[in-house]
């Protein structure tokens, strides 16, 4: 793993390492494969956060190394649920959240970045506590949202993709940011296809009342 961070290529007059690149590009590959619903996304989602881990890591973003293993344990869940035929994905209703969910979720993030980047500063495991604990906090609420089926999960990975880009500029994370960059316009796309989605749910449920 040290060669691959060492090593790499320059694109556009900057360094890339072959960990940032590989982990970055399998997790567009992730997307694709997603998307066609193969178990295959398991295993190739668990390559790139393990890469992505040590290049975070090594760039001193503790928090976003943490997000690494966040994505990695729900990853194993998804990967032992779809070798079981057991899909997280059918059954969920998808809808908008309520105005005091919003609050909720918009409380939980300020409180949660609040903690985790005190807790990032005291042990000294980021340059950047704060962008960096708001970025593992919205993972794990925009994983609960889309458990829960709420359009607004959406949301929250805007604004990780909107913090991540200059943190990951900031860290001489190019290939990253600009893999963040393409992230943002699925997550756009994403949003306006739950959206209907939501709206086309809560039409029949006015028919059937």
């Amino acid at each position: 793993m040290h060669v691959l961070l060492e090593q790499g290529f320059t694109l556009f007059g900057q360094k890339v390492s072959w960990a940032e690149f590989a982990g970055q590009v399998f997790a567009l590959v992730v997307v694709y494969l997603a998307q066609r619903r193969t178990i295959w996304t398991w295993p190739v989602q668990l390559v790139s956060v393990s890469l992505l881990f040590v290049v975070y890591m090594s760039a001193h973003l503790g928090g976003t190394a943490a997000r690494q293993v966040v994505i990695g344990l729900i990853t194993l869940y998804g990967w032992w649920a779809w070798s079981r035929r057991r899909d997280p994905v059918f059954g969920v209703v998808v809808r908008e959240g309520t105005t005091r969910e919003r609050i909720a979720v918009a409380v939980a993030f300020v409180v949660g970045t609040t903690a985790f980047a005190l807790v990032l500063d005291a042990l000294d495991a980021s340059w950047a506590p704060w962008p960096d604990a708001a970025i593992f906090v919205g993972t794990v609420l925009a994983f609960s949202l889309q458990g829960l089926g709420l359009v607004e999960f959406w949301l929250v990975w805007l604004v990780v993709d909107a913090i991540g880009v200059p943190l990951q500029l900031g860290s001489g994370l190019y290939f990253s940011a600009f893999v963040y960059t393409i992230f943002a316009v699925l997550v756009v796309r994403g949003w306006l296809d739950w959206k209907r989605a939501a709206q086309r749910t809560a039409a029949r449920a006015v028919e059937t009342a």
